[in-house]
């Protein structure tokens, strides 16, 4: 009898000290797979215990980190293939488009009849939408096809909004248009500067677009938050839908508009890509358009 207890005694030992061990295996194995996404190394997983189920695993685990390897260089590979591509058809599609404008200014400079000029002047205007729909049409391709940059960095709001706002004066002075930008005192955020210009950019030339009115800018400062706010009165504002304006190819107007809707698609993209969000509402004939972003905390 004391032999069956001792035999047992041992017997527990061994499989309590094998427990052991295998916890402590899968504990390493939890820390090489931690590593890798902290380090991002591409150490193949190792086990030192002599395991059949637990060798397979760690077979299996290595496969898949190979494979899931190969699908990410893939990517990058076609990544980089497609932004040559866009950049390749964008030239393409500039290089005549310049010539044409570069030859309709030379014909506007000439001695035209009235009824001559004004057709021109269409053309003119019809070609600089056109300059501007495959600027924005390639933006979102290039943006919704490739991993963002993100670079985020503490800005000073009021200054950034200002410095943006003010290349715009030629172009509201054209439309006969005013431009108010409600200053605060200073509100730091955490934003990607050449992102926020962006969408500043795209805002400002959306009012420009289609306001039938003065134009309102202002920063609100939220918790956690801040709000940039683009306001202007607009024809037909029922004709608005909120939930769908960010949407892209979204007219409000489908019979009239010109509008695609890319120019806010692209706000949107970027502001989700920094951590914001975008929303929008109409409010006695004026549509608000805001831009949710990180408040810097530091």
């Amino acid at each position: 009898m004391e032999i069956v207890i001792g035999i047992l005694t041992v017997l527990i030992i061994f499989l309590v000290l094998y427990i052991v061990l295998i916890q402590l295996q899968l504990r390493n194995i939890n820390y090489q797979l931690e590593k890798r996404l902290t380090e991002y190394t591409r150490q193949p997983v190792s086990v030192e215990l002599i395991n059949k189920d637990l060798n397979k695993l760690v077979v299996n685990i290595n496969k898949y980190l190979k494979a899931e390897e190969s699908l990410r260089l893939k990517r990058i590979r076609e990544d980089r293939k497609f932004r040559e591509l866009i950049v390749n058809i964008s030239h393409d599609l500039r290089t005549p488009l310049t010539a044409i404008k570069g030859y309709q200014q030379l014909i506007k400079k000439g001695e035209l009849p009235y009824e001559q000029l004004k057709k021109l002047e269409i053309a003119i205007k019809h070609t600089n939408e056109l300059e501007n729909l495959i600027q924005y049409f390639f933006e979102y391709s290039y943006l919704t096809n490739s991993e963002p940059d993100i670079d985020l960095e503490r800005t000073n709001l009021n200054n950034f909004v200002a410095e943006s706002l003010i290349t715009f004066i030629p172009l509201l002075e054209e439309k006969s248009l005013s431009l108010h930008f409600k200053e605060t005192k200073p509100i730091f955020a955490l934003v990607d500067k050449k992102m926020l210009k962006r969408i500043i950019q795209n805002l400002a030339r959306n009012c420009i677009q289609h306001s039938e009115g003065d134009i309102e800018v202002k920063l609100l400062l939220m918790k956690d938050r801040v709000i940039i706010s683009f306001k202007n009165p607009i024809k037909d504002a029922y004709n608005v839908d909120e939930e769908q304006l960010f949407d892209r190819f979204y007219t409000a107007d489908k019979a009239r508009s010109k509008s695609t809707g890319l120019g806010l698609a692209i706000v949107k993209l970027l502001a989700e890509q920094m951590g914001g969000s975008t929303e929008a509402a109409v409010h006695s004939e004026s549509l608000d358009i805001r831009v949710s972003l990180p408040l810097y905390k530091g």
